[in-house]
């Protein structure tokens, strides 16, 4: 077994050559920046008491960071949940390993994802971090969602999205996507995965407006807040396009909310504030 530190959190996991979906239990290294981004916008966002699910925890290692990384009063309950009854004893074991006891407020469970999420509804706070697409998990977590709740997305299927297969992101998500030869592909593609997400949402008169979004390595990132509403749906569905070249149709406006990464920025470690200024 090898020993992981990541953050504040502390987690055995078998020895693998490669980081691959075979995987007994999957954790990939390179996603501490995913964590560490989702920790620091958790800890930034004027909500406490928050109710999180993590329907696809694998390691849990996400879910550990936010109860000893979080600031005080900003988590209410955590649920962790992976169909892999492997992932599920990891969890419960790493759990113990960094001092955290099970309760009614930290939950571990070992059902399929979309049953998870519908049987324990709802939630402030929803991670979908998938390997590959989160298609198969947005219906059940947008209606899963309570009203000026978060929904965190990850894509790491992003070959689809940049262009390269672009037969596979009419497919997958309803668009025709840029050349993966133009500098901008990847933006695009992260526009596209944003209007996928919301076209989901739009069918519950659920308008999910992006607050932070980022593509990186092999995945691509959206934070969303919603708001119920038939108004505010509509009003957000005037945003979609299809843009030069005819590509899209794609969400058109901002990726991110610029006060919310500005206090990002005040908080923010020298690697996440060098990303961040980026952006800012």
């Amino acid at each position: 077994m090898k020993t992981i530190r990541e953050g504040k959190a502390i987690i055995s996991i078998k020895e693998s050559k490669k980081i691959s979906k075979e995987m007994e239990v999957f954790y990939n290294p390179v996603m501490k920046f995913n964590r560490d981004i989702s920790i620091l916008l958790l800890n930034i966002i004027n909500k406490n008491n928050l109710d999180i699910a993590l329907p696809l925890a694998a390691t849990g290692i996400r879910g550990i960071r936010f109860i000893l990384e979080s600031k005080k009063g900003k988590i209410n309950k955590i649920y962790f949940n992976d169909v892999n009854r492997k992932a599920y004893k990891l969890i419960k074991s790493s759990l113990k390993k960094n001092k955290i006891k099970e309760s009614n407020r930290i939950k571990v469970f070992n059902e399929e994802a979309n049953l998870f999420l519908l049987k324990n509804k709802p939630f402030d706070y929803i991670d979908i971090d998938p390997f590959g697409s989160p298609n198969p998990f947005l219906d059940s977590a947008i209606k899963s969602l309570k009203n000026n709740s978060i929904i965190a997305v990850t894509a790491t299927d992003i070959s689809g999205l940049a262009g390269t297969h672009p037969k596979a992101c009419l497919r997958k998500y309803w668009a025709k996507p840029y050349t993966p030869k133009q500098k901008n592909s990847h933006e695009y593609g992260l526009r596209i995965l944003i209007r996928k997400v919301q076209m989901i949402a739009s069918q519950y008169s659920i308008a999910l407006k992006p607050i932070f979004s980022y593509s990186k390595e092999h995945y691509m990132r959206i934070f969303f807040i919603s708001k119920n509403g038939k108004k505010e749906t509509d009003n957000l569905l005037k945003n979609h396009k299809i843009v030069m070249d005819d590509v899209g149709p794609l969400w058109i406006v901002n990726l991110y909310d610029k006060p919310l990464v500005k206090n990002m920025l005040k908080d923010a470690d020298d690697e996440l504030k060098k990303f961040l200024s980026i952006i800012y």
